[in-house]
Order: C-alpha cells, then sequence, then structure tokens
C-alpha cells in the first residue's frame, strides 16, 4: 500500500490535496441532504477524483468521491486519528488522512494501515437525473 505522495509540510500542516468546489453553487444541503449538480462539479468528471463540501450550511465536512470503479462515495472527511480531512488515492480505491499518520482507509471506512483507532462514517450515496444525494443524517 503506497501513501499518497505529499511532501513533508503538507503533511504536517495537514494540507489536503482535494479541492472544495470551483462553482459554490453546485451543492446544496437541506434536510440532512447534500445535493450536487454534477453537471457543475468539474472536480468529479474523471475516476479517481474527489470534491470537499465544507461550509457554514453542512453540519459536516464531507468527502464525495468518483471512484475509479465508476461509483460515488461519500464519507465524513475527519480521519479518526487526528481529525484531518481525507484524500482519494486514485487507482487503489482507497482514501488517506492528509497528515503524517497516512491512515488509509477502504470505501467501506474499515482502516488498512495507519494509527486511527476506528472507521471512517460512509454516507450513503443515490444519483438520478445527474444529481448526486448524499444522506449524511
Amino acid at each position: 500500500m503506497k501513501p499518497l505522495k505529499r511532501n513533508i509540510f503538507q503533511r504536517v500542516l495537514g494540507i489536503c490535496a482535494t479541492p472544495t468546489p470551483r462553482h459554490e453553487d453546485c451543492w446544496s444541503y437541506s434536510d440532512g441532504k447534500i445535493t450536487i449538480d454534477l453537471g457543475r462539479a468539474p472536480e468529479l468528471e474523471q475516476p479517481g477524483s474527489g470534491l470537499r463540501i465544507e461550509s457554514k450550511e453542512c453540519p459536516e465536512r464531507v468527502l464525495v468521491i468518483y471512484g475509479d470503479d465508476c461509483q460515488f462515495y461519500a464519507f465524513r472527511n475527519r480521519c479518526e486519528h487526528a481529525g484531518r480531512r481525507l484524500d482519494p488515492v486514485p487507482g487503489e480505491e482507497k482514501v488517506q488522512c492528509c497528515s503524517v499518520g497516512k491512515t488509509t482507509y477502504d470505501y467501506e471506512g474499515k482502516i488498512m494501515a495507519g494509527s486511527a483507532k476506528g472507521p471512517i462514517k460512509v454516507y450513503q450515496v443515490d444519483l438520478a437525473d445527474g444529481k448526486l444525494t448524499v444522506s449524511i443524517d
């Protein structure tokens, strides 16, 4: 299992590589659900890519991934070791903490490597009519 290529400063400072939306209006939150208009979210066009949803309007930080298996996944974007953000690991169907601990999880949220003490929360994702719905309740 190889870690993401990150320099020591990125790891120490916990700077993740996954972007926030270029188009802030590509998503909305209501009644425990995040709705993402995939036509306005170019960050999720390529397999292995991801997008961070972080805002006062949303009660959780969420990482959404378009996996290499062409399926969408969503996670609470908080490593269970030190609370840092997560990044997708392209080509490996895994997510990894952006910090020096390099905790790695599979798409089911289970720990594969690293110093975290528990799994990450995985959210239900539904796709219909070009819109992705992530249930975070």
